[in-house]
Order: C-alpha cells, then structure tokens, then sequence
C-alpha cells in the first residue's frame, strides 16, 4: 500500500466511430484538473483515459470507410492520444478495449456473474440504437418524421430479434435505490441523482448482454457466435487498467474504488445503474461517485456534424494557445450544467481574467520589482493591517478551493482563485507602490514583497488548470517548490531571490475580422 493517500479518477473510455471534438476535450480536462490537483495535495494519482473500441456501431463505421475494424481503431483511437498530448493531459494510462488484457479482464467478469447466477440465455426482441448502443423500451420511445420511432437523444432505433444473454437487471432495483439513498453524493449533480433514481424507481428489465447479429467484439466465453454487448465491455476497463482479475495485485488494492467516473450527461445511465448492477452481483467495491457534466453549444446551437458546428479543440489550441482553450473550459460554465461556446466570450474572458487580470498582476509587479528592488525580491518591512489581511485570505484559499475541487465544482474553485487575483489588484491600486519608492521605499520593498508572495501562491494554486502558464510565472519568481505543502505562511517567499527581467505571460486576444463581423 502506498504511504501517500490514492485518488483514481476515469473519462468514460471514448467511442472510435468518429474524430475527437470539444465535447471530449471537456470531460478529460476536468479529470486531467482533478489529478493534477491530487498530485500537488500529496496524492498518489492514477488518471485513466482511453477508446471503446468494440461495437455494431464501429463495424459498420469501419465498413463504411472500406477497412478492417482493428485496423480503423488503430487510426482513429491514435486522434484522441493526439488529442491527449496537445491538451497537455497528464493521464497515467490510455486503454483500448482492443488490448489483451482487458479481453482477459472482461472474460473472467463475465464468468463471475455467470457462476453468481446473474446471467442466462434467452431470446432478445426489442428496440435497439446502433448509434448509442442502448437497448431502448418502447415507453422511452419519440416519434420523428414519417412516424419513424427515435431513442430519446434523437437516435434511430431499429427492431432487434436474436438469441441473447441477459443479466438479472431486474433483481438490483431495491439494492439501487438504497444506494441513491444512503450515498446521496454517488451521482453528482443532485439534478443527475433525481433522474437516476426516477428511472430505477419506474422498474428494471433485465438486460441483453451479447450479440450474435455482428461479429466485432469480445467472444463470450464458451458460447460460439455471442459477443459481448458493449456496455459490458467497455465499463470493465476501469477495472482492467488497475490489473484485475488480480484483486491481490498493488495497482488494484491502491485504487479500487475508483474516486470519480467523470462522464457526459448521456451516458449516465450506463455508469449509475448498469454498472454498480455488474459490480454488486460480483461482490466487487462500488465507485464512490459518478459526475456527470452537461453538454456544450455552438453560438447557441445545439453542435452536430449535419449543421456544421462542431468545435475542433485543435483549431482552437492553434488559433488562442492551449492554457486558454483550457482555463474557458472550466472557468465560463458551472461545472454539470450546459455551456455554450462563443469565441466572443471566450475572448472576452480571457482578456478579463488573464491579460488584464492575472497577467497585469503579475507583469506590473515583477517589473517594479525588477526595476526598483536591484532585481531581487525585496526584505518586507513590519506588515500593516492591509498587508496582513491580504497574506491572511491568499493563505488560506487552498482549504476554499480543495472544497469546491473536491465536489468537482472547479468554477467556484477558479471564482475564489480571481477573487483574490482581484483583491490583489486593489490593493497595489490603493498602496501606489510607484509612488513609494520616492516617499517610503521600505514600504514599497514590504508593498512589494506582499504582492509576490501572493502572486505566487496564486501560480501555485493554478497549476492544475493552467500547467504551462502557471509554471512561467513561477519560473520568474525563481519557484521550485510547486506543491500545495509549499502554501502557506509556513512557507513564504525567499527575500533576496535574484530574478530575471520579466515577460507577459498571458497575451491579449483579438477577434478577427470575420469573427467579429
């Protein structure tokens, strides 16, 4: 067991019938802000990211473009290790659910729930969207144009008739609800919790668990011509990656339960019913949450590839630099809730926060400090209630921010972090240090000073979501401690520190012409 406290959290492992988008980018970025967070607080870490690689849905993807399916995984599950690197994510692992061992991780789950007696042969008849890979009752059915019948995420839904496995959904239903509530935090946000509860409460059917209409997938084990469904498939990875079945192994006894499983509204079901369903009837940990956050817009359209919207994450890497494509994300839009994506507000929030915020903080005092202070960080004088109180507040926003990282509300967290980013530019407002180096330079050596030791506790605390940023600003302020144990009063600033001539690290943005037409 490792001596440090473990924190495991999952994307949900990503569907390879198409190229990655926002939408992809947004969940990973919210795991890849939550271990690099945990990482800094002193936990050993384990973040999973990865491709659902097996389905009706990838087949007939793969057929379409005229190759085979591995071949087809293998090109498009590289875009979203693509996608990975140049989002800077910091994810200890990427799955496929095409890799050996979690053939040998789902085979073995899919004999404990047969020699547990929750799993037997059947004939399935019913609807079914390839284009979710949900089995749908006809209760949850819309009707579309012509009378045609859609799933309700719009999805077409085709009759299905073929010899199945099923689970016994239906004999967890009690077992589910106790869980909702007894653990009223298991699914996050409590909008989601309500939902989850509403569909179980309404009563389960079993569920069919293989296919024998298509071939891509992973062989149930001693049933020629059965596949497993996919759901079943790709929700084992999270155990595959931590080395089950070995339930003994180091990787396992450390991460197990998983902390978070972040995934999109749409998929939630599949995690907050289905799921801990497969982990109760193995006699398996339940995870201890499931977040599901909600979706994005475009300029107030819903974002499809019909409509031509969709919000390539590269493009915008390329076009505004990643720390700012990073901070948008999480910062515009409370965490669960639905956003939408305008370049304008993008721009102006970055303008607003970074250049004339953060980066204004930090580029005015670093080059007083340059020019006034022999390029060394000054010796503070005897402190005033001013000084104090704004040590005071920057000392303890760590505790305030953990608590909204925690719950995964990582807008309340970064609100705190500007606050204080805010009230740090008030008081150089009020203090004028250029005006003290004639006056009082002890008291601008000790204005001064305050204002760097903010500045870098606020760098510090920004890492998480600003990676490359943040350890620019530290790297001017000659900072090589960058974990969480180095906030606090405990350990101020080094007086003395040479440092460099400082540069802007937060560049202001402009709309083209054609954006702003």
């Amino acid at each position: 067991m490792s001596e440090r406290p473990s924190f495991y959290v999952t994307t949900p492992i990503y569907y390879v019938n198409d190229v990655p988008h926002i939408g992809h980018a947004y969940t990973t970025l919210a795991c890849d802000v939550l271990a690099r967070f945990k990482r800094l607080d002193g936990y050993n870490v384990m973040f999973l990211t990865g491709t659902d690689e097996h389905g009706q849905k990838v087949e007939k993807s793969a057929e379409a473009a005229g190759v085979d399916p591995q071949a087809f995984c293998d090109k498009v599950s590289a875009r979203f290790n693509d996608l990975a690197q140049a989002m800077n994510f910091s994810n200890d692992q990427f799955i496929r659910t095409t890799e050996p061992r979690h053939k040998l991780a789902v085979q073995h789950l899919w004999r404990v729930l047969e020699e547990k007696g929750y799993i037997y042969a059947d004939n399935y008849a019913g609807w079914y969207s390839v284009r979710d890979e949900a089995f749908y009752a006809e209760s949850e059915l819309m009707e579309g144009e012509g009378g045609a019948k859609l799933a309700p995420t719009g999805a077409a839904v085709e009759w299905v008739e073929e010899p199945s496995y099923f689970f016994k959904l239906s004999a967890f239903e009690d077992r589910l609800l106790e869980l909702y509530d007894s653990q009223t935090d298991f699914v996050m946000p409590k909008s989601r919790l309500n939902e989850v509860r509403s569909f179980v409460a309404g009563g389960l059917q079993d569920l069919s668990i293989s296919r024998t209409t298509f071939n891509w997938g992973v062989p149930v084990p001693d049933a020629d011509g059965h596949i497993m469904y996919v759901w079943i498939d790709a929700l084992t990875n999270y155990l595959t990656a931590i080395g089950y079945p070995d339930e003994a192994g180091q990787a396992y006894k450390d991460f197990w339960p998983a902390d978070v499983h972040m995934v999109g509204k749409d998929i939630l079901r599949f995690h907050a019913v289905y799921w801990p369903a497969f982990l109760m009837a193995a006699e398996l940990p339940l995870p201890k949450r499931v977040f599901a956050h909600g979706w994005w817009t475009n300029e107030g359209q819903k974002i499809s590839k019909s409509l031509g919207n969709v919000i390539d994450p590269f493009e915008l890497i390329e076009s505004y630099g990643l720390d700012a494509v990073r901070f948008f994300m999480l910062r515009e839009v409370p965490f669960g809730n639905d956003g939408d994506f305008s370049r304008s507000a993008f721009i102006a929030r970055c303008n607003a926060d970074l250049a004339n915020g953060m980066g204004n903080l930090s580029q005015r005092t670093l080059a007083m400090i340059f020019k006034n202070c022999d390029g060394s960080i000054p010796h503070p004088g005897i402190l005033s209630n001013e000084d104090s109180e704004l040590l005071n507040n920057i000392d303890s926003l760590l505790d305030e921010v953990r608590k909204h990282i925690d719950m995964q509300a990582f807008n309340r967290a970064f609100d705190a972090i500007w606050k204080q980013s805010a009230a740090a530019d008030t008081y150089i407002s009020s203090q004028e240090p250029w005006k003290l180096k004639k006056t009082d330079p002890d008291r601008m050596y000790t204005v001064l000073y305050v204002l760097a030791e903010v500045i870098r506790q606020l760098a510090i605390l920004m890492q998480p979501i600003m990676p490359e940023s943040a350890c620019k600003v530290l790297d001017q302020l000659k900072i090589e401690d960058r974990a969480f144990t180095a906030l606090g009063a405990t350990g101020r600033l080094a007086s003395g520190t040479v440092i460099d001539k400082p540069v802007g690290v937060f560049p202001r943005l402009e709309l083209d012409a054609e954006e702003s037409a």
